[in-house]
């Protein structure tokens, strides 16, 4: 299952990521592609609005701490990585993301290649761009049952 969504602000941005946030009912493994400053981590802001966390919580990018986590609502966490300044699949086993991947995990990765590329499942990958207007292309893309269940859930 796929599906696109056109947002025009960040407002909106961060609205869409709490829809999907509110439609997680268990673990869940996201890839966030797409260029710097295209809307990743102000989505993933939505998200954890809807899946609970604390709004004591500053949600920011972790691009120079790899990776923040977040306890939420459900029994989850969120686990927020960004593999930007990674440079080889030996650096992942270094900072501990096989230790995230426990049952209560919401795991949201921006710059995913080198996850990929260690044959990680995602359950869904969403795929920022901007469009002529320089409003915000989100493409979403679920794969296997956990990810198309999300995304009906959260369309319907």
């Amino acid at each position: 299952m796929n599906q696109q969504v056109i947002t025009r602000t960040d407002e909106q941005t961060r609205d869409l990521g709490q829809r999907l946030g509110q439609a997680v009912t268990g673990p869940l493994a996201l890839a966030l592609t797409g260029d710097l400053g295209c809307g990743k981590t102000t989505f993933v802001k939505g998200l954890a609005q809807g899946l609970g966390v604390s709004e004591g919580f500053h949600i920011t990018s972790p691009t120079f701490t790899i990776i923040n986590e977040y306890p939420a609502d459900k029994g989850l966490r969120l686990c927020h990585l960004d593999l930007y300044r990674l440079g080889s699949v030996e650096e992942l086993a270094c900072i501990g993301y096989e230790d995230m991947l426990e049952t209560d995990a919401v795991v949201v990765v921006e710059w995913p290649d080198l996850l990929k590329e260690d044959r990680f499942s995602f359950d869904m990958e969403l795929a920022f761009a901007y469009d002529a207007d320089y409003n915000r292309v989100i493409s979403f893309f679920a794969y296997g049952q956990t990810g198309t269940n999300v995304l009906s859930k959260m369309f319907s």
